[in-house]
């Protein structure tokens, strides 16, 4: 009876997980940006010369992943986090010390490889195995949770830059999340319920009295194998590839706004909106994954992000217009984090899962190295965002598409026998 009264281990991996990724991601990932002015003025680096670490990164995360993923299946996840976060912040506090552009390029390195397994393979994998039910919502939460950490992180960081420099903030940020993260690892993170004796959250409790065997029925799914041979493989590795091309364009959107006459006020409030808007959404996509599938969220999600794109397009004046089209399209980047995971998790089931949604994510690397640029690129020719605008929106339509196609392609798997139930 005392059992039931207690929280399931399941919601403190999920606190610790929330902590860790985002950390990864919100103090580290997303504060690089912040770094570039003085880092550019103090060295006298090209701001481009010295963007192409990101690039660096992004093609050593596209070449790890698949790695990471067996990995992360094999070994103690408190092992491998502990190694990531000391490369990941480890590598960001180098920076400090670094004099030329090549430092960057070369940490970059064990930054990505880092990357991997905090902000991009140990959230959906953990999951995943510890959440037979409300899987959805925790993604959700633990999107949002990130979001927050991150939205208290930056203004945290842009202080220390101002206060105490480039150097000494890139080190005192990298040692600090390092002293709060690895702590958190050791004394939350679990591989599976069984190596606590219990249960996923939401098993039945029936299924686990007295049955030594409980924790393996609850994995159920394809094997790698069997998942790249099929449909759905390919057409979520579609869905990866766009939809992390329609949030990159997120990062255009200040120039996309000022360049139709508004000011940098404007734009750092619409910004914050987008903000709102991914926070929101990852909670609305995480609670309605587990309500109505993940199919039918999915669909609603790109549907949402099309109406904010189409707004964007024809809005020329009105700020109100504006900022709820890019509110809106905060939810295509809250996806991202919540829809993919859980795409995945419905399609193949959590048998191989690491494995599964480690090479799927490879779209999510693809396109990081490919949008940005490319964006930036079209609007350097064409002086306008319109063409930018009308392909987000052919990537909308393609993606409700390999939505469909990819749960017919798990209908076939079923009917072929080899979903294992």
């Amino acid at each position: 009876m005392n059992r039931k009264k207690n929280i399931h281990y399941a919601w403190w991996i999920l606190l610790g997980l929330s902590i860790i990724v985002g950390l990864g991601k919100g103090a580290l990932n997303n504060s690089a940006g912040l770094f570039l002015p003085p880092v550019t003025k103090d060295l006298g680096i090209g701001t481009g010369n010295l963007s192409l670490y990101f690039s660096v990164s992004a093609i050593v995360t596209l070449i790890f992943l698949p790695i990471g993923g067996k990995l992360m299946a094999k070994y103690d996840p408190r092992l491998l986090l502990t190694v990531a976060i000391i490369l990941q912040a480890g590598a960001f506090a180098m920076f400090g010390l670094m004099s030329s552009v090549w430092g960057w390029y070369l940490f970059a390195i064990p930054l990505a490889v880092g990357g991997v397994f905090i902000t991009v393979i140990a959230g959906p994998v953990l999951i995943s195995q510890w959440f037979k039910k409300n899987n959805g919502l925790a993604l959700g939460i633990l999107s949002a949770a990130g979001g927050a950490l991150g939205a208290i992180a930056q203004p945290i960081v842009g202080y220390l830059i101002a206060n105490q420099g480039w150097r000494a903030s890139y080190m005192l940020v990298g040692i600090a999340v390092i002293v709060i993260v690895v702590p958190v690892i050791l004394l939350l993170i679990k591989k599976t319920p069984k190596e606590k004796g219990l249960l996923p959250y939401g098993a039945e409790e029936s299924k686990g009295v007295g049955n030594p065997n409980a924790a393996e029925m609850s994995v159920q799914g394809v094997t790698m194998a069997v998942a790249k041979k099929s449909s759905a493989f390919y057409a979520l590795v579609i869905f990866f590839f766009l939809v992390t091309s329609i949030a990159s364009f997120s990062m255009h959107i200040p120039t996309f706004l000022m360049n139709k006459g508004f000011d940098v006020a404007f734009a750092g409030n619409v910004m914050a909106t987008y903000m709102i808007g991914v926070l929101v959404g990852s909670l609305i996509i995480g609670f309605l994954s587990d309500k109505i599938g993940t199919k039918n969220t999915a669909i609603l999600s790109m549907v949402v992000g099309l109406i904010g794109i189409i707004l964007l397009l024809v809005s020329v004046s009105s700020t109100i217009a504006i900022t709820i089209a890019v509110g809106m399209f905060g939810t295509i980047s809250s996806s991202i984090g919540t829809l993919g995971p859980a795409l995945a998790s419905s399609l193949f089931g959590n048998k191989e899962y690491s494995q599964i949604y480690s090479n799927a994510s490879l779209g999510l690397a693809i396109s990081s190295i490919v949008a940005l640029p490319a964006y930036g690129y079209v609007f350097d020719f064409t002086g306008s965002y319109n063409v930018v605008l009308i392909s987000i929106i052919i990537m909308l339509i393609i993606n409700i598409i390999a939505v469909i196609v990819a749960f017919k392609g798990k209908k076939k798997l079923e009917q072929a026998g080899l979903w294992n139930k």
